[in-house]
C-alpha cells in the first residue's frame, strides 16, 4: 500500500492507492501515474515532454499520457516537495526529485517497481500478443469516436458515414488474414 501524505485533506481516500471504483480501462490510475513519474524522475531529471515519451516508449507505444495529465502531476510533485523544477531557456523546466521525493519513492519501491515492469505487458489488459501499432490505432479510433460524439447529435447522414467507415475498417482487418 502506498504511504502518502495528501496535502488537500490528509484522508487516505485521496492518496495514490485509491482506485475510485476502478480504472475504467485506463492503464494507470492517477496515483499510480504519480508514482511512475517520480520513479522516472529518479532515473534522471526530465522535461514534461520527456516523461511523456519515456512512458510511451516503456509501454511500446500502447499508452501515451497527455500533457493535461503530466503537467498537473508535476505540479502536484512540486507542491508536495517531491520534485523541483529547474527553469531553462524558452520557458522549459527540467524536473528532478528532492530528498523528500526520493524518500517517498523508497517507501513505495515495490509498487514503483511493479509499475515500471508494466512495460513488458505490451499494452492495456496485459496483452503481449497485440503489436504496439495495432494498440495505438485502436486507441486512436476510440478517441476519434469519443471526440466526434461529444460534438452533439449526429444527422442520419453522419451516422451512416461513421458506420460505413467502421464497417470498412472491420472488413479490411478480416481481409488481412
Amino acid at each position: 500500500m502506498f504511504r502518502h501524505r495528501d496535502h488537500r485533506s490528509g484522508h487516505p481516500e485521496h492518496g495514490p492507492g485509491r482506485r475510485h471504483g476502478g480504472r475504467g480501462g485506463r492503464l494507470f490510475d492517477y496515483g499510480e501515474l504519480r508514482l511512475l513519474i517520480l520513479a522516472l524522475l529518479a532515473e534522471q531529471p526530465r522535461h514534461g515532454y520527456e516523461l511523456i515519451k519515456a512512458i510511451e516508449e516503456r509501454l511500446s507505444g500502447s499508452y501515451s499520457p497527455s500533457p493535461g495529465v503530466i503537467y498537473p502531476t508535476l505540479a502536484w510533485a512540486e507542491d508536495m516537495g517531491y520534485a523541483v523544477a529547474d527553469p531553462e531557456g524558452g520557458g522549459r523546466k527540467t524536473y528532478r526529485l528532492t530528498p523528500e521525493g526520493e524518500a517517498f519513492l523508497a517507501a513505495n519501491r515495490a509498487a514503483a517497481d511493479e509499475l515500471l515492469s508494466r512495460g513488458g505487458m505490451g499494452g492495456p489488459g496485459g496483452r503481449p500478443d497485440l503489436p504496439a501499432p495495432v494498440l495505438r490505432a485502436m486507441e486512436n479510433l476510440k478517441l476519434a469516436l469519443r471526440l466526434r460524439l461529444r460534438e452533439g447529435a449526429l444527422t442520419a447522414g453522419q451516422v451512416e458515414a461513421i458506420a460505413a467507415a467502421l464497417d470498412a475498417a472491420a472488413q479490411a482487418v478480416e481481409r488481412s488474414r
